[in-house]
């Protein structure tokens, strides 16, 4: 029996880019470095989870992915947008931003909706004011968002006619609608009463379950272990640790990271 072999070269697979990339990232505040040289990838549809003690720098990195912190220095990539800031480094023009921030879904601790819109109007805002959609789809495409959280029901109310619960349920909604290519949460519960936390973490979970790509700054230790691809722990400016849920959370090598997670079982053993 005779075998051949073919001389054609085999074909690899191509290789696949992260869909959030930050190299090399530093923020400065006078004296203060907030980040030191900080590097992180997110690939399409991972849920990265930022663990880490208050003013380690965890909100100040989440806030430098869709440039409401400018860095002094790296580079920030998302998709297929990528911008340099350094020394010698201008901003890109307002429009250039503008596009670039449109990509980036934002939930904040604190809301920020709009008090004099109903949660329809809030929803609709970003396609009406920022990607000009027509009124009309507009209107149906926030209505379908407000369903995927659970609020359509309440699509006619105001934020104060709203419990703290329901109005971070709106605000996820709203950054949905505007279709972003990754989503970012920061400390998206810690404003909420203790019983209105896990109605805000479901919805989060099933975003996870269907695939969005999110990088997500908490202190819900169970939440992170449940929902992260990775996590990364934070320390003075740096990622110290990173891995699986189970490897950083469950059996960290870090004493930081030690150190830091022996609060929570603390807290857990009471």
């Amino acid at each position: 029996m005779t075998s051949f072999v073919s001389d054609k070269p085999v074909a690899q697979p191509e290789p696949v880019s992260p869909m959030i990339q930050l190299t090399g990232i530093e923020k400065r505040y006078g004296n203060f470095t907030a980040l030191h040289r900080v590097s992180l990838d997110v690939m399409q549809g991972e849920v990265r989870v930022l663990i880490g003690p208050s003013g380690c720098g965890k909100s100040t990195l989440l806030r430098s992915i869709n440039l409401l912190e400018h860095p002094d220095g790296g580079t920030v990539r998302v998709g297929d947008d990528s911008i340099q800031f350094g020394p010698r480094t201008k901003l890109p023009r307002a429009k250039v931003l503008e596009r670039f921030r449109a990509g980036v879904g934002m939930v904040f601790q604190q809301f920020d909706l709009f008090p004099h819109m109903t949660a329809l109007e809030n929803v609709m805002s970003g396609p009406r004011f920022v990607k000009n959609t027509p009124l009309a789809q507009a209107r149906e495409f926030a209505l379908t968002m407000l369903a995927k959280v659970g609020m359509v029901e309440r699509a006619g109310q105001l934020p104060s006619q709203l419990s703290g619960g329901q109005q971070q349920r709106v605000a996820i909604a709203r950054a949905l609608a505007m279709q972003p290519k990754v989503i970012l949460f920061d400390e998206a519960t810690s404003a909420l009463d203790p019983e209105l936390v896990q109605e805000v973490l479901s919805v989060m979970k099933a975003l996870a379950r269907e695939g969005a790509t999110m990088v997500i700054v908490t202190h819900e230790m169970r939440f992170a272990r449940d929902v992260a691809d990775r996590v990364s722990f934070m320390d003075s400016g740096r990622i110290v640790e990173e891995g699986t849920p189970a490897e950083v959370i469950g059996h960290p090598g870090e004493e930081r990271t030690k150190a830091f997670l022996s609060h929570f079982r603390a807290l857990a053993a009471a």
